[in-house]
């Protein structure tokens, strides 16, 4: 068993001029990859397996990041099936000489893990262990539900 807090990955994302578009604010499908990987990280620390991706339930754009500033993503995993491995990937726009920040998307993921020949393999069970990982997993299941 693992427990979510476990399961928690953070990593920045410096904005450079390659990752932005025309209006010279990141692209969206560079912060869609950096939540897959972030996402995936969270998944197979928590399966002790490989994890891919299976779903991506929606993604929400809620402001820009530009260059110069970082993408700050934290993913966690807040439910599990049997070979599937639900994280909640949330990212943020940081300023690091101001350390502001602000949500910038939002997106459910699941994932799959899988063994060595690349079939579905059971993952453990999640535990929620602190009222901090509590909070977390009803900030995530209502997030989910569109609450």
């Amino acid at each position: 068993m693992t427990d979510l807090l476990e399961t928690v990955v953070e990593n920045r994302e410096m904005v450079q001029p390659h990752h932005a578009n025309m209006l010279d604010v990141t692209h969206g499908g560079n912060v869609m990859k950096w939540m897959d990987e972030v996402g995936a990280m969270a998944a197979m620390r928590f399966a002790g397996e490989t994890c891919v991706t299976a779903r991506v339930d929606r993604m929400d754009f809620e402001r820009p990041i530009p260059v110069g500033d970082t993408a700050f993503i934290t993913a966690y995993v807040y439910d599990v099936g049997s070979s599937s491995v639900k994280v909640r990937i949330v990212t943020e726009r940081e300023d690091l000489r101001t350390h502001e920040r602000e949500k910038t998307t939002e997106s459910y993921f699941v994932y799959v893990a899988i063994d060595e020949d690349e079939a579905p393999t059971t993952v453990p069970e999640l535990t929620v262990d602190t009222t901090e990982g509590e909070r977390l997993r009803e900030e995530a299941l209502a997030g989910e539900n569109g609450n």
